[in-house]
This record gives structure tokens, sequence and C-alpha cells, in this order.
């Protein structure tokens, strides 16, 4: 019988779990016969607890989703921030299926998608992926592997006429352009305002000095944008 690839281990907040069983007021004993009782693993012992919540170890999938209905939680308080299209499936602590159906797309390409970490879903289910898994602007992008084009997007907005791509950001972000209107001028702004102060300092060195300005705010276009954007997860 082959044997199965084992699945990346996912992210693990140790500090959390320890926290939110102390506030339940559980030793590690009543947290590992609750999973071994519920959830037939029977390999979980007390030792296995403690060394999950001192870092010395991190649950697998399985005994993440185990050991947040233990302790009343989502999958997602236990976990550090997801980056990953499975990361973030266990964090709703939804099955392949629940979001491939979401999605609006075959549970075989799903699965596969989410062993390579690499979204071809069209511009529609990956919308509708964004709603399944309740993902912010960011996380989408992320997922979706979309950063690097809308990083070029934002840049060309912010050094030409930003009107311009009201509509291409729309669209790659799959929302409504009034909601990608204020931040694209405010960015334009940001940038042209730089520039020009920079030029302003007068000097033989004003020119380099614009030059680096202006590469630095290119080159972290991302962290400029996203504060401007309005939250819109559902």
């Amino acid at each position: 019988m082959p044997v199965q690839p084992s699945q990346p281990t996912p992210p693990f907040n140790f500090p959390a779990a320890r926290r939110l069983r102390e506030a339940l007021g559980m030793a590690p004993g009543h947290v590992a016969y609750g999973i071994r009782a519920s959830y037939g693993l029977a390999h979980v012992t007390p030792d296995t607890v403690m060394a999950w919540e001192r870092g010395l170890a991190a649950p697998n999938a399985a005994e993440l989703a185990a050991l947040a209905a233990t302790l009343w939680c989502s999958p997602g308080e236990l976990m550090g921030a997801a980056t990953t299209l499975r990361e973030h499936r266990l964090a709703r602590g939804l099955a392949p299926e629940d979001v491939a159906r979401g999605a609006g797309v075959e549970i075989q390409a799903y699965l596969r998608m989410e062993e390579t970490d690499h979204w071809r879903g069209t511009d529609r289910q990956s919308a509708a992926l964004a709603r399944t898994l309740r993902l912010s602007l960011p996380d989408f992008v992320t997922v979706t592997g979309r950063a690097d084009d809308l990083a070029g997007l934002l840049r060309s907005a912010v050094t030409t006429r930003w009107q311009g791509y009201i509509r291409p950001v729309s669209k790659l972000l799959a929302v409504e352009k009034r909601d990608v209107e204020g931040p694209l001028r405010k960015l334009h702004d940001d940038y042209q305002s730089r520039m020009v102060r920079t030029l302003s300092w007068g000097g033989g060195a004003s020119a380099d000095a614009s030059g680096h300005a202006g590469r630095d705010f290119l080159d972290r276009i991302l962290d400029h944008f996203w504060p401007l954007v309005p939250d819109l997860t559902d």
C-alpha cells in the first residue's frame, strides 16, 4: 500500500492553548481525556497536551480540531497567522468538501489546489472562496496569488492617473469600484506629496533623495495600501 505524504502541521499558538484551558479550569489530563473519549485519538496523553502548550510539539490537523472542540473554541483561536489555503480552511473548522462546494469547484480540483497551495479558480469562484472562508482582503490577495499583480496596478496608479485603475483594482479584489476609489486617490496623493517634499529639500542631493523615497514607497506599496482599505469582511 503506498505511503500517503504527510500533511504539514498547522501553525499553532501554544500560549493560547494553555490560556484557554486554564480559563475553563481544566487540567491537561482533562483535556487529554476529552480528546481520547470524544474523538478517538487514543495516543493523546496529558504529556502530549503539555508538550503542545510548551511549544515542544504541535498538533496535526485532526488533533487541532479535537483540541479546539475540547476547549470550546474555534481552531483559528489556537492557530498562528494563517497564510495558506489549507490553513485558512482549518482555522474556520471547515472540511475540504465545504470549501469546494462554497467556492463552486470540484472537490478533486480543490484538493489539488490546496496541496500545491496554488489557487486556480475563476474570478467568480475566487469571490465565492473569499466569502466561504471569510477572508480579509489582504488574505484573499495572498491566498489567490494576486499580490504581485495588485502591486503592479498600484504602482502604475500612483505614478500616473489613478482614476484609470479603479476598475482593474476592483476587479482583482472582487469588490465594488466605490470601495477602492477613495484608497486609490489617497495612495496617489501620499506618493505625490512625498515626491514633492523630497524635491523641495533643495541642494545637490535632492534628486537622489527623491528617487530613494519614491522607490521605497513603490517597493512597499501594499503596506501603504492596506491601511487605507475598509474592512469588507462579512
